[in-house]
């Protein structure tokens, strides 16, 4: 129960931590205090429950009687019923049970002493608040009432009272409930919703209301088939219980379903809840506070953006070159434009002019998000990103600004779309592609322009002293604002020098790279004066850290970079970000801006001395990576051998306290480390670390996150190193690749991998490649029915295993073996297995890996009957996997679970954890996987009744077994027979 706090004296507080509380929405319980008070016989139970549920109002001994007996009370009830006050009265002290003109009364309870009164407070507080156009506190305060609730309301209190009460509160609970599953859908929580829905409907197969929320719940999450089927078992259900036809609402919502009315695709009241911050966007940059010039081009593009209103969109393209200030113009003209858009403002730095620029999906997650869209509710693909971002965008004034397009294509996807938005793109190429923009082409600064910025920066008084030396340092500078920023600033922050000190610098040709021009070496030439002006070790900073790619860079790892102390590490880059030749991307994080960093990447190829240390530096850092990515493998999965078995690294690697630390790094370091590992394939004598390293990191590719970036990478590895020709390397990472296509679902081809990776291990000598490839091979013979070949790659991969001593490898063989007795029909031996496996784990304290062995425990133990174990074993593992951030295999534990409750006979809870595999799948795990979960929700759902939506996941189902040639197909045919005549 809510523990209520109020500024009362200690006094009071003592009061009120003597003074009883009470619960009804579950068992009859009294607290006082953590203390659990006993509460008697289930008839002394059902007397306190009738006194609370009048709420201080006095019952007579009639009333209680009838209440506790009914008709038929025993001959000697009202003793009884004294007995039973009298005991009541010693176990909560006095004054709290009074006794009042012939009947009893409870007295004196505090506000939030009963969780029904708090309840109904809670009730209160949400309606006030959705009538208010606050559905998110609305939602906050329903679903604290609902959580009151611990089972069944009154549960074992006998007497006809107790079972009127119990079907009432029972019933308000469900309108609670109905209440805030629909705020949930306003919200657009609605995959989520599909799940309680689906188990609700089963449990209350009469309530119009919970089928109706469930087919608006479908229908938002593209299931429009499923949406239709709930309607037609409904109405079957009623015709077979009730001989009557749904209501004219499921009626109403059925037709508009079948319509695609576009109106059902958004949340009913989406207005009436208060935008969060995200919600409206204010993502531009800070406009510099001395812009200068550029009268013309901010009037000409000021003007397409005001003419957005009444227009499909409007758009506008800035082209020039590097430096020339494409980027400072835009977001000047985009904050002079903020007041016509006002549902918000995107911004991205689309990095066209590295050698990397980001992915149109990519950038459509985060702006998604950044409207408001939930995690859950951002879709996979590229088109489905770019139509729901349009959707999204429809009926709001929003101005996006993609800075640094590589080209049309990239830009393309990232248009709004709606009348009244508008998007200003910058780049280094025209966007002639681009149908329908208004193209601006921005040349270098007009003479007078540039001394206009230098003479801001710098101030009237010195330029005007030496005006030839300015104009001859703008001229320098080659009129590019950029240039002239950055020399001007220099000459700002130093009183001591004159305009002619800097002109004179700049007239030195070796310090320019080049003379001052139009283009990139322009570009080089300004980022030249900074780096020129840097001491020693600053300048060796900026030269290395430039050479890794990936798109920033952690303290720790520069500090491996630069072999110096973290201390001294921070101190250079803090340095670095004062000059403007570095950025703080985040408090510990460091990032170069695209040109920036191409130019540092020449200093250290023209500067550092001796050549070698570049080699050097990437080396350190690919020791530090490697060797931190094996301390987290070894932190979740304490005894694999697999880290005595990686390349030696000089570099000892970050320091991790623990699994969080050590799983929080692994996450914020994946695009950095994957990024970094496709630069390795480039350097041969770097390989063999590279491929090591992305085997130490497998988790990113189990977990679903990045899992994209990690077989990308695997490839790209893999194919380095058959050009390199090293046997041990390319069987590595060969079996990196596999693992990458057998998580995605892709079988054949892990499976040709890890054959490869056998052989070449062989050749080379390299037995840790050959244990875990046969083990993959064990279980995709397993996944497709070949089982006499996975037993005896299972069986081959356990012997090498022990060979090399590794338990929780033989343990992995093991439980994946078990596998293989149990599709073969020994049971005994499969459950016999697992627990073996699982008691390698838990001996070694392998909690990770301990959860893959109940996962392969609980099926078995669900194949021999023993149902209430193997749901133990697998909710265990659940919870290992959720704390692990490993998607897949949270996603199929459930899957499993599904499949308990339906041998258990829970057909509801097996549909409902079916339905949450299902959304934590989305994206990971390939297709093979979610055949085999709609197989068993459409079990789930045909003995709850909902045919129509068995029929629809059988057939999606059956579709996804005939284009992998599945042998599944066959028998998710047999089950449609039937519901197909029907």
């Amino acid at each position: 129960m809510p523990e209520q706090r109020h500024p009362d004296s200690s006094a009071d507080a003592a009061d009120r931590a003597a003074a009883p509380r009470f619960g009804v929405l579950g068992p009859v319980r009294a607290w006082r205090g953590a203390e659990q008070l006993p509460t008697g016989s289930p008839q002394q139970r059902a007397l306190l429950a009738a006194l609370l549920l009048r709420e201080g109002r006095t019952a007579t001994a009639a009333e209680l009687i009838d209440a506790l007996w009914g008709q038929e009370p025993p001959s000697r009830a009202l003793a009884a019923l004294r007995t039973y006050a009298s005991r009541l009265r010693k176990i909560l002290g006095a004054g709290v049970l009074v006794s009042e003109s012939g009947g009893y009364a409870v007295r004196g309870l505090r506000e939030g002493a009963l969780d029904l009164a708090t309840a109904r407070e809670l009730a209160a507080r949400a309606e006030k608040a959705r009538g208010a156009g606050d559905p998110r506190r609305a939602r906050e305060a329903l679903g604290r009432a609902l959580a009151l609730w611990d089972g069944e309301t009154l549960a074992g209190v006998p007497g006809p009272y107790a079972q009127a009460q119990r079907v009432r509160l029972e019933e308000w609970r469900l309108q609670l409930l109905e209440s805030r599953l629909d705020m949930d859908l306003e919200q657009g929580c609605h995959a989520e919703a599909v799940s309680e829905l689906t188990a609700l409907t089963a449990a209350h197969p009469l309530r119009e209301r919970l089928r109706e929320l469930l087919m608006l719940a479908l229908y938002r999450s593209g299931r429009q088939a499923e949406a239709l089927a709930v309607y037609a078992d409904t109405r079957r259900l009623l015709a077979d219980e009730l001989g009557v036809d749904p209501g004219p609402v499921l009626g109403e919502l059925q037709q508009r379903i079948l319509r695609a009315d576009p109106a059902l695709a958004e949340p009913s009241s989406p207005a009436s809840e208060p935008a969060p911050a995200p919600v409206r966007p204010a993502q531009l940059p800070a406009t510099v506070p001395d812009f200068t010039g550029r009268t013309a081009s901010v009037s000409e593009l000021g003007a397409v953006l005001a003419s957005a209103e009444g227009r499909v969109m409007a758009v506008s393209a800035l082209a020039g070159i590097g430096g020339v200030g494409k980027t400072t113009l835009a977001v000047h003209v985009a904050h002079r434009a903020r007041a016509a858009f006002p549902d918000g403002q995107l911004y991205v730095d689309l990095q066209g002019a590295g050698p990397r620029a980001a992915e149109p999906e990519t950038v459509l997650g985060s702006f998604l998000r950044a409207l408001g869209t939930p995690d859950s509710a951002v879709p996979d693909s590229l088109e489905e990103r770019a139509a729901l971002y349009r959707s999204v965008l429809d009926g709001r004034r929003v101005l996006v600004l993609l800075d640094n397009a590589r080209d049309a294509a990239q830009v393309r996807p990232l248009l709004p779309g709606a009348d009244g938005c508008a998007a200003l793109v910058t780049s280094r190429v025209r966007m002639v592609g681009l149908a329908g923009a208004h193209l601006v082409d921005l040349d270098v600064m007009s003479p007078d322009e540039a001394l206009s910025l230098f003479t801001r920066i710098v101030g009237e008084e010195r330029v005007a002293a030496e005006r030839e030396a300015a104009l001859d340092v703008v001229a320098a500078c080659g009129f590019l604002p950029l240039a002239i920023r950055i020399a001007a600033s220099r000459l700002a922050a130093r009183r001591t020098w004159t305009v002619s000190v800097l002109a004179a610098k700049l007239a030195d040709e070796r310090r320019r790279l080049d003379e001052l021009q139009a283009g990139d070496l322009a570009v080089k030439a300004t980022f030249e004066l900074g780096y020129g002006a840097l001491e020693p070790a600053q300048a060796r900073a900026f030269r290395l850290l430039g050479l890794a790619d990936g798109p920033d860079i952690s303290l720790a790892a520069a500090a491996a970079v630069l072999d110096l102390a973290a201390e001294d590490t921070e101190d250079l880059l803090e340095s670095l970000v004062d000059t403007s030749l570095l950025e703080s991307a985040a408090p510990g994080r460091y990032r170069y801006h695209d040109l920036v960093r191409l130019y540092a990447r020449a200093c250290a190829e023209r500067d550092e001395r001796p050549p070698g240390e570049r080699a050097a530096a990437m080396s350190r850092l690919l020791d530090f990576y490697l060797a931190t990515a094996a301390r987290v493998y070894a932190i979740e999965r304490p005894g694999d051998r697999l880290v005595d078995h990686l390349c030696a690294t000089t570099h000892p690697g970050a320091v991790l306290a623990d699994r969080d630390r050590a799983r929080d790094w692994l996450y914020t370091e994946a695009h950095c480390l994957l990024a970094f590992a496709r630069q390795c394939a480039e350097r041969p004598g770097a390989l063999p670390r590279a491929v090591d390293l992305l085997w130490a990191a497998v988790d990113i590719s189990e977990s679903g996150a990045n899992s994209k970036e990690y077989e990308a990478t695997a490839r790209t590895l893999r194919e380095a190193a058959r050009r390199v020709g090293v046997e041990r390397v390319e069987a590595r990472a060969l079996m990196t690749l596999s693992h990458a296509h057998l998580d995605s679902g892709r079988f054949d081809l892990a499976d040709e991998e890890a054959e490869q990776a056998i052989a070449l291990a062989h050749r080379a000598g390299d037995l840790l490649p050959v244990c875990w490839a046969h083990n993959a091979r064990g279980v995709i013979a397993l996944y497709q029915g070949r089982n006499a070949d996975g037993e005896q790659h299972l069986t081959e991969g356990a012997r090498h295993f022990r060979t090399l001593a590794d338990r929780p490898g033989e343990a992995s063989a093991l439980c994946n073996l078990s596998r293989i007795h149990l599709a073969t029909g020994r049971t005994d031996s499969a459950v016999s297995l697992a627990r073996e496996g699982m008691e390698i784990y838990d001996a070694m304290g392998n909690s990770l890996r301990g959860a893959n062995g109940r996962y392969a425990l609980g099926m078995a133990l669900t194949q021999s009957g023993r149902l209430a174990p193997a749901a133990e074993r697998l909710t265990e593992a659940l919870e290992v996997f959720r704390d692990s951030r490993q998607r897949l295999w949270e996603g199929m534990t459930l899957f499993r679970l599904a499949e308990v409750d339906i041998a258990a006979h829970r057909y509801a809870q097996a549909a409902a954890n079916a339905e949450m595999a299902l959304t934590v799948l989305r994206g990971i795990g390939g297709q093979w996987r979610r055949g085999n979960v709609l197989t068993v929700l459409g079990h789930a759902l045909t003995a709850v009744g909902h045919t129509g939506r068995a029929r629809v996941c059988w057939e999606e189902a059956v579709g996804i077994y005939d284009d992998l040639d599945a042998p599944e197909a066959a028998a998710v045919r047999l089950l449609l027979a039937p519901v197909r005549a029907a």
